[in-house]
Parts: C-alpha cells; structure tokens; sequence
C-alpha cells in the first residue's frame, strides 16, 4: 500500500551533522522506496512564529536549506520539496482547525511548553508560535500524510495532528482527514549531542558541525571535541562514556571492531586525546566531502535550486487545494461551487 510521507525543517540557517543523522539520511532511504511518496517541506511560516522580526534570517536559509537537501541525495525528481508560504491553503486550514482545538490544550502540549521555556519567552509568547501545533496539524493533513518522521520529543505535536484530524471527522461526519502514523528515527539515529557535549546540536548553541563546513573548519571542531577531563596524560585510563568524540564514531565510523579496539585502549590507557581526535576528522572529512562538493556544485546555478522549489510548491499546493475543496465540503461552507 501506498504511503504519503510528509518531513521537513525551519529555515533558520544552514543543517548540521544533527540534521543528518536525525532525519536527513533517512529521507534519503525513503524516497527510495516506490511505495513511499515523500513530501518534504521547508517550513519558513513556522520559523517566522519566533523570527518575525528578523525575516531576512529566514529568507536567506531557504536557499541554504535547499542546498543541503540536494547536497545529501534528495532528489526533486522522486521527493516533493516545497516552500510551506507558498502553499496557501495552509492558513485557511489553520483557521478551521483551531476552532477544534481548545487553549487549554495547547497549554497541555508538552513540545510547546518545553520550546516556550527554551526560547525565554516567559509570558510574552507569540500567538503564532503557541498555535503551531495547530498549523503543524494543517501542513499534514492538507497532503493526507499517512507517516510522519519525527524525534521522540516531537511525539506530542504529531498526538494533536490525530486529534484534529479524528475531532473533525467525527464532528463533520465524514472522514476527510487521515490520522497520520508515527516513524521514529532508526535505533543510534537520534538527537547527537554538540561538539561540546552539553547537550544536543543545535544552531543556537553554536555547537554543531555543518554540511557545509569547510576540510579546516571540521578539523577545528574535531579537534576542539569534549573528551574526558580527567584523562590528562596518555597513560591515563579514560572514560568512554560521556566521551563525544567516542560518540560521534559510535555514530559514523562503519569500522565497529575498530572503534571497540579504541574503546578499550582508551579506557585501558595509552591512547590519548589528540591522536583519536584526529582519527574522528578522518572518519568525518571522509563521509562529509563528497556532499560539501555535491553542494558547491548546486550553488554555481541557484536559479535553477529556485526554478525547483517553485515547481515543488505548484505540485503541493495542488494536493493541499483538493484536500482544502474536501474539508470545505464536509464544513458545507463551498457555498458557490
């Protein structure tokens, strides 16, 4: 049976190594799959719920975004990739569904709750940003998405898409809305902690590891790597766990008997920092490479990167029109048609 999978990311700068193990190669293996007809969408409307005064940030990733995506191996030619502000039927869904959807419950969503208090915003949150789960419920269902990837902690956003989609099916009387299933990262695909160990990836941090950094700049990171502070001299037994650089080869290094030989001399003593550093970089210049080359080469012709998400965006808001004609219907509100 067919599935309709729908994936994507905010536009708020260029995608990491966290982006890559936590979704982005597993797009890859998707689109792959005949039966699988993927979505994948580049949510600049969600970015701009805790942008809105700083669009230019938003405008100017879109086409780093784009970049990676092609950079990685998403092809336009098997995965829809769109711009979500290009898709107008997306808002005129929201309206609906937040009729549907109480701020009681909104408050009760553990994902925004814990973003409200990662971003500071104390009591002056952004109606936008509060409602996203909302609008995230409209980007799904507008293509009927049947599969949703996500981390674990996005689980209670894609709980509210279900229960709007069941809420108004049921309220309406008609099963327009799929309730969208759940695909979690592979096992050892989750969130990767950041170079500095405290915690995940992430831009805000300035902690990550980019697509597009340079052979240099991936060594400078490597080699600036949380280890074990206590493993002072060579000879000292280290601690593995804990240990990012071990964490990052557990992650990319395909030579497992080798990273357990490391292991166990690190913990044993007589192999120090520098010199498993050094051999991480090698593992990551490796792997990361031939998609920095692939993303130079997209870059020569950005026309042609926005000639593609142009013709993704049409192809989108076709499916959205026709689900947005199917929801209008059961809300008898097509009064002209």
């Amino acid at each position: 049976m067919k599935r309709t999978i729908l994936t994507g990311d905010r536009p708020t700068g260029k995608l990491h190594l966290g982006h890559y193990v936590g979704s982005l190669q597993n797009r890859v293996l998707l689109q792959e799959d005949e039966q699988n007809n993927v979505f994948v969408m580049i949510a600049d409307q969600q970015a701009l719920t805790d942008n809105a005064k700083n669009p230019e940030k938003v405008q100017q990733s879109i086409m780093e975004v784009a970049l990676d995506y092609l950079a990685v191996g998403l092809d336009p030619e098997k995965t829809t990739i769109f711009i979500q502000s290009q898709i107008p039927q997306l808002p005129e869904l929201t309206i609906y569904y937040l009729n549907l959807v109480t701020v009681a419950r909104l408050h009760r969503n553990p994902t925004v709750k814990s973003e409200i208090q990662e971003k500071g915003f104390n009591e002056s949150i952004p109606a936008g940003f509060f409602m996203y789960p909302v609008s995230q419920a409209a980007d799904i269902t507008a293509f009927k998405a049947t599969h949703v990837p996500v981390g674990e902690d996005q689980k209670p956003m894609l709980e509210q898409t279900r229960e709007v989609a069941r809420d108004f099916n049921r309220t309406y009387g008609k099963d327009v809305l799929v309730e969208p299933d759940i695909i979690l990262p592979p096992k050892g695909q989750g969130r990767l902690v950041g170079i500095d160990g405290k915690g995940k990836m992430s831009k805000s941090l300035n902690n990550g590891i980019y697509l597009s950094d340079s052979a240099d700049t991936i060594q400078k990171k490597v080699m600036s790597m949380y280890t074990d502070p206590n493993h002072i001299r060579v000879e000292d037994p280290g601690q593995v766990e804990g240990n990012v650089v071990f964490t990052y080869l557990d992650v990319f290094d395909d030579d497992k008997e080798k990273v357990q030989e490391l292991k166990d001399q690190y913990r044993a003593g007589g192999l120090g920092d520098v010199k498993i550093k050094r051999y991480l970089n090698d593992v990551l210049q490796a792997k990361l490479q031939p998609i920095r080359e692939r993303r130079e080469a997209f870059a020569e012709d950005k026309g042609a990167i926005l000639d593609m998400l142009k013709a993704g965006s049409l192809k989108a808001e076709a499916v959205a029109a026709q689900t947005l004609d199917e929801v209008k219907d059961a809300m008898g509100i097509n009064y002209f048609k």
